[in-house]
């Protein structure tokens, strides 16, 4: 299930997470690279939830994010 968000709210999640975990965008975003290789978004969704108890919201903007370096990557 792809981001249902607009590209502002996915802003404002990404700017909350540090102070809402306690951690940097970076550093989730290394959690998921170094995490299991889960093909669909829900299950990468899920895996952030369950393994890192993160809100739904956070976990779905962590993982848009990834998605979306990930394809600029493969782009260059």
């Amino acid at each position: 299930m792809p981001p249902v968000f607009s590209e502002e709210t996915h802003r404002n999640l990404l700017a909350r997470i540090p102070h809402c975990t306690g951690r940097e965008v970076s550093e989730w975003l290394r959690t998921v690279e170094d995490g299991p290789a889960l093909l669909r978004f829900d299950e990468k969704v899920s895996w952030l939830r369950s393994e890192h108890d993160l809100a739904h919201g956070h976990a779905k903007a962590i993982i848009h994010e990834y998605d979306l370096r990930r394809a600029a990557r493969k782009l260059r």
